[in-house]
């Protein structure tokens, strides 16, 4: 019973190694992981070129006055 249990586990192991991804798709997936990695750091790069450019220092119109607390 041992032995017929090793077996059939043994041939559903390699049943599922069989059915990966060959190597043609292993490719597609790649391409496709890199075409999103360079979509989203250009996104990333554009985002903070931005909001660089938004935090721009800017002069003060007037200056303010500190406030004067009164005393009672």
């Amino acid at each position: 019973m041992k032995k017929l249990f090793t077996l059939l586990f043994v041939a559903v192991a390699m049943s599922i190694v069989a059915c990966g991804p060959s190597a043609e798709e292993k490719a597609k997936m790649e391409t496709a992981a890199k075409e999103k990695m360079d979509s989203l750091f250009n996104a990333a790069s554009q985002s903070m070129t931005t909001a660089l450019d938004s935090t721009a220092p800017v002069a003060p119109a007037e200056p303010v006055a500190p406030a004067v607390e009164e005393k009672h």
